[in-house]
């Protein structure tokens, strides 16, 4: 499966919204409740659609059920311009009987018909995340410039870690070099 990056960067931004529904500040298993929430302002959050769809799609958590993943497949691989609208999908996605007025609420809106397919792509990344990391590099050529760089800057932080690692006194002067920096930007020094 090809991933656009369109697809790659919300699928990151998607599990980071649903790690953060999870637990609370005490640890504890939040995530049925907090979508639940979630789920009765769902007239607010079509506002976000557009500017934060993975903020929005979260409320379909579960909502999806694949019946031809290569239909899903082939709107993760398109680009942001290029999404089809819900109605294409009848045949290879369906929701949820408790989904139902969820979409029909997104529906109703601007662009509602193009999110549902987002929201539905998202999940089934989040249901397959096994497909996810194959994806996102790519086999060889048609990996792309965007996971190149990401690439490039994890060799970065690996070779500052092993680093500091084999000097301790280098790392400490790089942590007071990004102390005096930040510093220097107006935050406050951590003490």
């Amino acid at each position: 499966m090809k991933l656009s990056p369109y697809f790659h960067d919300l699928r990151s931004a998607y599990q980071a919204e649903l790690d953060d529904l999870v637990s609370d500040s005490e640890g504890k298993d939040v995530l049925r409740r907090r979508l639940a929430e979630k789920r009765s302002e769902i007239g607010f959050l079509v506002k976000m659609m557009e500017l934060a769809p993975e903020m929005v799609a979260v409320v379909f958590h579960q909502g999806f059920r694949f019946a031809r993943p290569s239909a899903i497949e082939h709107v993760l691989s398109q680009g942001a311009d290029r999404i089809p609208a819900w109605d294409t999908l009848e045949d290879a996605v369906s929701l949820e009987p408790w989904a139902v007025g969820l979409a029909q609420t997104v529906l109703r809106e601007p662009g509602g018909a193009t999110f549902m397919a987002v929201a539905a792509g998202l999940e089934y990344l989040h249901q397959h995340a096994r497909l996810a990391p194959a994806a996102a590099h790519g086999d060889g050529p048609a990996e792309n410039d965007a996971d190149e760089e990401a690439a490039e800057h994890d060799d970065d932080y690996s070779a500052l870690s092993a680093d500091d690692a084999a000097d301790p006194h280098n790392g400490r002067s790089r942590e007071e070099a990004s102390a005096d920096w930040l510093a220097e930007a107006g935050f406050d020094r951590k003490d």
